[in-house]
């Protein structure tokens, strides 16, 4: 497990793919709970302090005393004021720390029922494309989603064990993809999630990817 005053080095969600790519790093401050918090974080090419926002996808690898780099995500849940301005960030589950890095962030293909509710006070049910620090699905090309539109949306879970499973969130439109045949795609990134639901998600996706694997 990563300990205070070890070094972290991290990615940051982003709809565009350069910024997504930067690598930052910070040192762990302080631990409390299932939080650690973090200093600001510092991009070293450039000597520039990323801010962070409340819910941020981070992908993050750390160095262990023999050299080797273990892998983790994690989010932002909030902030702490010291004499400097600490983030917290969710403690990695020990058994989802891996030595292997994934290129992307954690999202997985998942046909999901999603209940979606508009700006504009329009309510459908849509089919997800993925899933993951964010959904994607696929609708009618009518309908009217504009891209960094809020959505609030309802998505069913469906677990290995049989279990069912719902979670509720808010989202903002990233990418609008036309289809054709009078389909689009559209990819959402979570703004507003409980925690507790976004650990739904993840267990779900953790659970998928093992099938994956093991095709």
């Amino acid at each position: 497990m990563p300990t205070v005053n070890q070094m972290l080095y991290l990615r940051v969600a982003a709809s565009n793919p350069e910024e997504s790519e930067k690598e930052y790093k910070a040192r762990i401050a302080d631990a409390e709970g299932d939080t650690l918090l973090i200093e600001t974080p510092i991009h070293e090419p450039t000597g520039r302090l990323k801010k962070l926002l409340l819910g941020d996808e981070l992908s993050i690898y750390y160095i262990n005393e023999t050299g080797i780099k273990h892998f983790f995500d994690s989010h932002v849940l909030g902030f702490r004021d010291d004499q400097v301005r600490l983030v917290k960030i969710r403690k990695p589950d020990p058994e989802r720390i891996t030595k292997v890095q994934r290129r992307n962030f954690l999202r997985v293909p998942a046909e999901l029922e999603l209940a979606v509710l508009t700006e504009n006070r329009e309510r459908f049910i849509a089919v997800t494309d993925d899933v993951g620090g964010g959904v994607s699905f696929l609708c009618d090309s009518k309908r009217d989603i504009q891209v960094g539109q809020r959505l609030d949306c309802w998505i069913l879970l469906n677990y290995k064990n049989g279990a069912v499973d719902h979670a509720p969130f808010a989202s903002e439109v990233v990418r609008i993809v036309e289809m054709g045949a009078g389909r689009k795609q559209v990819m959402s990134k979570f703004t507003t999630i409980s925690d507790s639901d976004r650990q739904k998600i993840i267990r779900y996706c953790f659970e998928r990817q093992f099938d994956f694997r093991n095709r």
